[in-house]
């Protein structure tokens, strides 16, 4: 029975991985497709979408312009969705199947950018008055996420199994 329960929370985290990714890179493909480099499209006074490309890894650090550079970061990329990917199959609540799924769909979501474009293709802007949050997309969102699910789950408990 325990079996049993453990091959349902892999194929849950599997499918959050997986409908991350195509959430991710179907959006990526409609930005890329209508929003110009630069332009700004106000959808809301606290969110405006705007074209970045991020050469380097969270906030923009570390900008990789050089093909090793690149490729270095699809092969941490690659390699995280990998140890995600084992621990999903030791997952023993949906809450971490679904935290580590988030993880697993953001990071394919980022390194397919970068073996695909050179870059992260960045798009959402978050702001209030005079400040703003950095530029991100789904992947960023869903890392977020899984992170925030991890810890909810280390300092509150497996509430949910």
């Amino acid at each position: 029975m325990a079996k049993q329960r453990v091959t349902n929370f892999v194929g849950f985290g599997f499918a959050i991985a997986v409908t991350t990714l195509i959430a991710d890179q179907l959006a990526k493909y409609l930005v890329l497709k209508d929003i110009d480099p630069g332009e700004v499209i106000a959808v809301t006074p606290f969110l405006d979408l705007v074209l970045a490309m991020n050469r380097g890894i969270s906030y923009g650090m570390f900008q990789q312009d050089g093909a090793l550079g690149r490729w270095l970061l699809v092969m941490v990329n690659l390699a995280a969705a990998g140890l995600f990917s084992l621990w999903l199959f030791r997952a023993q609540s949906r809450l971490i199947a679904a935290a580590v799924g988030f993880l697993i769909g953001g990071a394919l979501g980022n390194a397919f950018d970068r073996s695909m474009y050179g870059a992260v293709v960045d798009f959402i802007s978050l702001h209030a008055y005079d400040w703003r949050w950095y530029v991100f997309n789904i992947a960023d969102a869903a890392i977020v996420a899984g992170v925030i699910g991890l810890l909810y789950d280390a300092s509150i408990g497996r509430v949910t199994k």
